[in-house]
């Protein structure tokens, strides 16, 4: 394979983190998304309480409930390795990062308008963008009538009375922004946005690897199915009309084709083949290292025909010892093979 074709080929990890399988990662991603969700549920009940949340949270709070359904149906055949179920799994934990992903970026750019607001002319008006009046509600600033950045008290004589004083408040102006309105670009500027950049964007970089994590378990378990359902041997790309690539599980002369699940399976497969059916080099013993690790997890011995030959032999149940060799010339009786000698 080329450097080029490498470069922009999907990444396909064999372990997570370097220290688990890709089922157990595959089951502590899928988990995680699963207290993300709860959250949607924890949404709704605040509406019974009387709080305003605006359509974009009420939207994401309905999709959340949802999304929680779908991922406990298909949580449950990640250790049962059904290809149907994990690859549906694998699509639909990227079609939640996307969707995830966008409603993030409605939310802060609402929230750097908000704040670009509130460090402009225009603080105390509505505030701009999708949700802003609940985010501004939530956020605790504050809207001062005059922008100042610490206050002076002095003392001056009181004109009516001569021994008396009164006390004056003098403020000094404050921080003053060259924008008249809020804006995107003046709300990323300010220095509290900065951080929240970074931290966004460090999240979502793990988020990235947790998608290629998944895909990867999901690809692992496609292939050991094709392996295991080749129709001549237990070859990788047995019954495949392309030499490069491996049999389609899903195709109608197959169990997992029949039907609306088939056709749904085919049409993921289709999206992608190259990668989930795609020969590699490697690909074999990434496959016996993947079989290891479930025998290690599931405390199976990774040799069970060997060690049971040997509690066979030394318990006397196994097969009579082998016949000693004849000499030439030498004759054996039909005593001697009953005897064992």
């Amino acid at each position: 394979m080329s450097f080029t074709t490498r470069l922009y080929r999907i990444p396909r990890p064999q372990t997570f983190l370097y220290l688990m399988s890709l089922r157990t990662g595959t089951e502590l991603i899928i988990l995680s998304l699963l207290l993300n969700k709860v959250s949607g549920f924890y949404g709704l009940l605040a509406l019974l309480t009387g709080f305003h949340v605006s359509p974009l949270q009420l939207s994401m709070y309905i999709y959340s409930l949802v999304a929680l359904v779908i991922t406990v149906l298909l949580a449950s055949h990640i250790r049962a390795q059904s290809p149907f179920h994990c690859l549906a799994l694998a699509y639909f934990y990227t079609l939640d990062s996307v969707i995830n992903a966008a409603y993030t970026a409605a939310f802060g750019i609402t929230w750097f308008l908000v704040i670009s607001q509130h460090h402009s002319d225009a603080n105390g008006g509505p505030a701009p963008g999708a949700g802003g009046s609940t985010i501004d509600d939530t956020s605790g600033f504050t809207s001062p009538q005059y922008n100042v950045s610490h206050v002076d008290v002095a003392v001056a004589p009181d004109q009516g009375v001569a021994p008396g004083s009164e006390p004056v408040v003098v403020g000094q102006p404050g921080f003053t922004t060259t924008a008249s309105g809020p804006s995107l670009g003046h709300g990323v500027l300010q220095p509290e946005s900065i951080s929240s950049i970074f931290t966004i964007c460090a999240l979502w970089a793990v988020r990235i690897y947790f998608i290629v994590v998944v895909m990867s378990y999901a690809r692992l378990v496609l292939r050991q199915h094709v392996a295991a359902i080749s129709r001549s041997n237990t070859a990788l790309h047995t019954g495949s009309k392309s030499a490069s690539m491996a049999e389609d599980p899903f195709s109608a002369q197959h169990a997992e084709g029949k039907g609306f699940k088939g056709v749904l399976g085919r049409i993921m497969v289709q999206m992608g083949r190259s990668y989930w059916l795609g020969s590699e080099e490697g690909d074999e013993a990434w496959m016996a290292q993947a079989q290891s690790f479930k025998r290690r997890e599931e405390g199976l011995s990774p040799m069970p025909g060997v060690i049971e030959r040997e509690r066979r032999r030394r318990s006397g149940t196994g097969p009579p010892p082998p016949l000693p060799p004849l000499q030439p010339g030498q004759y054996l009786r039909v005593q001697d093979a009953t005897d064992g000698r």
